[in-house]
């Protein structure tokens, strides 16, 4: 029994919505069998459109079906919607719209499903409207017939690609081609790792591996210590090229592995290729530079005059004198056992001349124009200087001159710049415990922001903490101004009474006060 609810129970809200509905016009359907204009054009449009009119203007449901149903040469696809829409007008119309003959419902039912075939994609998604608000059942034939004919019009889904079982080496290798590193979390990289064989992890993929945690600043210490057995293990078949990949995360996370054999073994490679690849040689130097763990045969060799004038004609020389100048004021201020050859000073150049990159790639977030303007406030424009570079070229944030008694002086009345090398000590001894003859000290004000921590925002990046510990050997005063305190400032009054405290524990004072 169809169950269609064109009776005098009818809902008229659900009746109503037929009403709304535009009328259907032929020149909207796209080619079909039934949709088509026959051939001839004006000989035949007049009959069509005569079908129309009579179908629209029917006074029953048994006058629709005759007319649908008498003229099959003439029926074409856009009158069946025509059919169904002028169906609800007639029961919508009525205060108590009359039952319907089932039969006639299921003879109009057999026309459309027996003909829905021809039926393009617009049409049959108006005689579906209108037979859910006719009261078609969901599962009766007409409804599952038009449904039908909707996903069969329906583009078909690409079929899925067949992914490639990934192993170990290559899921991790794949996982750091990714442009977007960071949507692969860490465990996922722990766990790749893990899974692949040996065999799996090529020189490729652990460069990949190493690129990916230094340029993120991720201190993991499980892959980083797989990177220093991987360099141990393959040690004979790694250029020193593909070893300051390696080597570079180490230096820039401050992450000395437990790998006992990692020091030899870069102690053997730097023998091995130092004259092969100077600008590889000197990476690697300036990654132990920033563990501390400088070997003295490497630093003979590369403060030879053979190695200088072999770099001096070369397309990299001026940042390899750049990387020599920073291993020889390591050499001055940290190595005090070191009695080799050091770089001449007319080689010698700035270090850092100017803020680092990554300062100057975020100036936007960083703290510095605000701490300035507090510190304009609080002492006053001649009493401090910002960026200053000081040899042998470290750049400072902030950086004060101070009397014996604590009062802060005009910069522009002092030499900002301790003497280099300090005093204290004699060409190639280090600065251990600097002391100077000039009565004014210098506090260099610190800038700690976010991005100059590893991602765990405890341990300082090796650049950073290189540079405060040696401007610290020659004799500054550091005074660190963490991220977490000055991002908990709210606003410059706050900032301002932050600073003076800072200043104040170091007993400085500054006003005609002195407070």
């Amino acid at each position: 029994m169809l169950r269609v609810l064109l009776s005098a129970q009818a809902s008229a809200a659900r009746l109503s919505g037929l009403l709304l509905l535009p009328p259907v016009q032929p020149c909207c359907l796209g080619p079909g069998k039934w949709g088509d204009w026959p051939p001839g054009g004006g000989l035949h449009a007049g009959p069509v459109q005569g079908l129309q009119r009579l179908l629209e203007q029917a006074r029953s449901p048994g006058e629709l079906l005759r007319w649908l149903g008498q003229n099959p040469t003439k029926v074409r696809a856009h009158h069946y919607p025509v059919a169904l829409r002028r169906l609800g007008q007639l029961l919508g119309s009525q205060p108590r719209p009359p039952p319907v003959e089932q039969a006639t419902l299921r003879d109009l039912s057999q026309l459309i499903i027996r003909n829905c075939p021809s039926f393009d994609i617009h049409t049959v998604h108006v005689c579906l409207h209108l037979a859910v608000l006719l009261g078609f059942p969901s599962d009766g034939p007409l409804m599952c017939a038009l449904e039908q004919e909707r996903r069969f019009r329906l583009p078909p889904k690409p079929p899925p690609s067949l992914q490639p079982v990934l192993r170990g080496g290559q899921r991790l290798e794949a996982a750091l081609s990714c442009p977007r590193f960071l949507r692969h979390p860490r465990q996922h990289l722990i766990r790749s790792l893990a899974e692949a064989r040996p065999e799996e992890l090529t020189p490729h993929v652990m460069v990949l591996l190493a690129q990916h945690l230094a340029r993120h600043r991720l201190r993991e210490p499980q892959l980083l210590e797989a990177i220093a057995h991987f360099l141990v293990v393959q040690e004979m078949q790694l250029s020193s090229k593909v070893v300051q990949k390696l080597v570079l995360p180490f230096g820039r996370l401050n992450y000395l592995p437990l790998e006992q054999q990692f020091m030899p073994c870069l102690e053997r490679i730097l023998a091995r290729e130092a004259g092969v690849a100077p600008l590889a040689t000197v990476n690697i130097l300036m990654s132990l530079c920033q563990l501390r763990c400088l070997p003295f045969r490497a630093l003979h060799f590369v403060f030879s005059p053979g190695f200088i004038n072999h770099i001096s004609g070369t397309p990299h020389a001026l940042i390899v004198r750049r990387y020599l100048s920073l291993l020889d004021a390591a050499v001055e201020l940290e190595l005090p056992g070191y009695r080799g050859p050091r770089l001449p000073r007319r080689q010698q150049v700035p270090i850092f001349p100017q803020p680092l990159i990554t300062d100057r790639a975020r100036c936007k977030y960083s703290h510095k124009d605000i701490v300035a303007e507090g510190l304009r406030q609080l002492l006053g424009e001649e009493k401090y200087r910002q960026d200053l570079t000081v040899p042998p070229g470290y750049c400072t944030d902030f950086l004060l001159c101070v009397s014996s008694s604590g009062a802060v002086l005009p910069v522009r009345t002092q030499d900002p710049f301790l003497p280099y090398p300090p005093r204290s000590c004699p060409q190639g001894q280090a600065a251990s415990q600097p002391t100077t003859h000039d009565p004014a000290q210098r506090v260099v004000l610190m800038l700690r922001e976010r991005w100059h921590f590893c991602r765990d925002g405890r341990v300082l990046l090796g650049s950073r903490a290189l540079r405060e510990r040696h401007l610290g050997l020659m004799g500054y005063q550091l005074l660190p101004l963490p991220f977490e305190e000055l991002e908990s400032q709210r606003g410059l009054p706050q900032l301002k009474s932050y600073l003076r405290q800072k200043l104040q524990a170091l007993g400085l004072r500054w006003g005609p006060e002195g407070g």
